[in-house]
């Protein structure tokens, strides 16, 4: 069966003896390697900053029209691809969950604009945060680019400030809910990624966040406006449509998703976007 490519940073050129580490200016980027406009998917986290230019960008089958002041932020997983202007230019960062973890001795995927049951990938910056954030990417490529003491600290230390700078813009736009809520919620998509394919019954990720099912239903409808019902059938779809759009059947997806009942999964299906896995097939294929 043909997969979406899943990239490792170290496909790419690094001005760096690490192999957990990329930034660039967009348009050389692009130029250099022109296959990552095709849909792929990559093992690291990533950041774009459109500055200039126009075109579309599709996550995760979800299309948004790319702008000056557009800037994305990606997690590992999330199949992409773009269709971009001959005039596109910004920046571009790579950077592994890992290496920042370590360092920091927080999550990376802590941050709220990388929660991806709720959140838009994609930032619209004002002129002014658009200014901000690309002075910070200029501080990358000029460190990236040089040999000093300390390097990687420096580097993870910008990378840093941009999350912090990115996390009080997505804050002000965000409806304010109860911090353990969120916690909450960070902790269900953590298991539910683990867990999926075996279990669907609201009751079983109930149970392993110790919480009434009742109360885990309120803290979802609370957070992300959804059931617990639904929320997981969403990651199960958005994992469907990832096989679907390659060389995946209906029958094996359904049967690498656990549903040993096809109808039950096409009704599924349908019921969460409108369409039928088949038609979602032929209108998404690679």
């Amino acid at each position: 069966m043909k997969k979406h490519p899943i990239f490792e940073i170290n496909k790419f050129y690094c001005n760096s003896h690490q192999n957990d580490w990329y930034c660039q200016a967009l348009k050389p980027h692009l130029q250099t390697h022109g296959f990552i406009e095709k849909s792929h998917s990559h093992n690291f986290y990533l950041m774009v900053l459109f500055t200039k230019g126009s075109g579309t960008h599709t996550v995760d089958f979800d299309t948004y029209q790319i702008s000056p002041g557009c800037l994305y932020a990606l997690q590992p997983g999330q199949v992409h691809s773009w269709d971009l202007s001959e005039d596109i230019d910004g920046y571009i960062a790579f950077y592994s969950q890992q290496r920042y973890n370590l360092y920091f001795n927080k999550k990376l995927e802590a941050y709220n604009f990388y929660r991806s049951s709720k959140n838009s990938p994609e930032i619209q910056l004002s002129s002014m945060q658009c200014e901000r954030m690309e002075g910070y990417f200029e501080m990358l490529l000029e460190e990236n680019n040089q040999n000093e003491f300390k390097k990687q600290e420096q580097l993870l230390n910008i990378l840093d400030l941009m999350h912090i700078e990115l996390a009080r813009i997505y804050t002000v736009n965000e409806n304010h809910k109860q911090p353990s809520y969120h916690e909450k919620i960070n902790e269900l998509e953590r298991i539910l990624q683990l867990y999926y394919l075996e279990e669907k019954s609201p009751s079983f990720y109930a149970d392993k966040l110790n919480l009434s099912l009742k109360h885990l239903n309120r803290i979802c409808k609370e957070v992300v406006n959804t059931t617990l019902t639904e929320f997981i059938a969403k990651k199960v779809i958005l994992e469907a449509k990832r096989m679907l759009a390659v060389d995946y059947t209906v029958s094996e997806t359904a049967t690498a998703l656990g549903y040993t009942n096809y109808s039950y999964f096409t009704k599924l299906f349908k019921k969460q976007t409108g369409y039928s896995p088949l038609e979602f097939k032929k209108n998404h294929k690679t």
